[in-house]
């Protein structure tokens, strides 16, 4: 097992769930089937994979397929560890495309089959040393990159749900998976009937099958972590599932239903291709048009403020301030990274949308939050506006200190306070203020 993780070196902390993205199959049949010559679409067609290059590599929306995946998981709040299980030649190159990221992540080589690719997986998770405070694990193929926003959360929640429900006491429900009802007829078909038939190419429908009762599964498929786990390895060998809902369901569990999405389309072939790219194409525009100003387009406009104070504790510097580190005496006591800056700026956020404070989405009881990045936090609260079909129009923050000192500062601040919440630099406002002397910020404390 490969470990990829950059972090910063005061991060600590678990969480309930991890993610492990399969990507280890080769994929070869999509590009073949179609024509579709990937090695020319992609930076990968340079690197020896030859013309056939797996479709979780293709480039979709300016990275690779995979990539989506990825970012879904690695922007969660709920995931601590991310494994990507990858067919052994693509490691290397694997690990030279991931960003630098505060997530531990794990880069190990898949198996023959999908089944064998996700039990390789799930023992690396249970060789960690903290896998016992995680009590879930989201099992995605990388070949559906375009993960809704909410699932995660909505899988999580059923399974707490529905394990929680007194009338349920008797069915131990053990996982979530995301469904999409079937809109076509459903027919069986007789393919050797067809050969027998000189004249015809096509197979022969037997009859049709009532799909009132039918669904289309999808990933990511949401597990207690133990019990997925042991069942792997006790099916170990026994190949024919071609998913981990069929394998809890053939051990007599229950696994709950959500609401799935067409968005979740597996890429399997060119066809799938050029429509996830169009998908794509159309999603950008939308969010474009979200984050204009056209003033006749908004149909109701809200403000929030926020406000957040630390203390300095008595350690040596740095402290983190509006996204970046800067040089300090002493660092700020608290327990997350204590940047009073996002922090308020995610109250300001929620406020608006009457969603709480920042404490009721990440409550500092919470150990997961010990030294969190508070960049993760300022990323949630924005894509909780974008969720609702809203836009963040502007962003103004002041700062109120002795020290440091801000003004040297001010456009690095405002410049990753943009990325963070994906607006222009335009529109993000930083002031800083001194409270001549008086109160606790003026003798330094915080």
């Amino acid at each position: 097992m490969q470990n990829k993780t950059v972090s910063r070196s005061d991060q600590s902390g678990t969480t309930s769930c991890a993610a492990i993205i399969v990507a280890a199959g080769s994929g070869v049949r999509a590009a073949s089937t179609h024509n579709f010559n990937a090695a020319h679409h992609s930076d990968f067609g340079h690197n020896n994979f030859g013309h056939d290059l797996p479709k979780q590599f293709w480039p979709l929306g300016g990275k690779p397929v995979i990539a989506h995946a990825f970012d879904y998981f690695h922007h969660h709040p709920a995931i601590a560890a991310i494994i990507l299980v990858v067919a052994k030649p693509y490691i290397t190159h694997m690990a030279d495309i991931l960003p630098e990221t505060h997530k531990p992540i794990y880069l190990i080589a898949g198996g023959a089959t999908r089944q064998e690719s996700v039990h390789a997986g799930l023992t690396a998770l249970a060789s960690l040393p903290d896998c016992q405070n995680i009590d879930y694990v989201a099992i995605h193929d990388a070949a559906r990159p375009f993960i809704p926003a909410n699932l995660l959360d909505g899988l999580i929640t059923a399974v707490d749900h529905a394990n929680g429900d007194a009338s349920n006491d008797d069915i131990q429900i053990i996982g979530a998976v995301p469904v999409l009802p079937l809109a076509d007829s459903i027919k069986t078909i007789d393919k050797h009937a067809a050969k027998n038939d000189r004249t015809s190419s096509s197979a022969i429908i037997t009859g049709g099958i009532d799909r009132s009762q039918l669904a289309a599964a999808q990933t990511p498929q949401l597990f207690r972590r133990d019990i997925i786990t042991k069942l792997h390895d006790d099916f170990a060998g026994k190949g024919g599932f071609t998913d981990d809902c069929s394998l809890a369901e053939a051990a007599g569990f229950k696994v709950t239903a959500i609401d799935g999405a067409k968005q979740l389309m597996k890429l399997t072939d060119g066809d799938d291709f050029a429509m996830l790219s169009h998908l794509f194409a159309a999603n950008s525009a939308a969010q474009g048009h979200r984050q204009k100003t056209d003033d006749n387009s908004m149909t109701e406009t809200r403000f929030g403020t926020g406000f957040d104070v630390h203390k300095f504790s008595d350690e040596a510097g740095p402290i983190w301030l509006g996204g970046i580190k800067l040089d300090s005496d002493r660092r700020m006591l608290a327990h997350s990274d204590g940047d009073v800056g996002l922090h308020a700026l995610c109250d300001a956020i929620f406020g608006a949308l009457a969603d709480g404070d920042i404490g009721a989405h990440f409550p500092p009881s919470d150990p997961q939050w010990e030294n969190a990045d508070s960049t993760i936090f300022l990323d949630f609260a924005a894509k909780r506006v974008l969720a609702r079909g809203g836009r963040i129009m502007n962003l103004d923050l002041t700062l109120i200190c002795e020290t440091p000192k801000i003004g040297p500062h001010r456009d690095s601040i405002r410049r990753r306070i943009a990325e963070i919440c994906g607006i222009s630099i335009d529109r993000v406002s930083v002031k800083a203020t001194t409270s001549e002397g008086f109160g606790f910020t003026g003798r330094g404390e915080g």
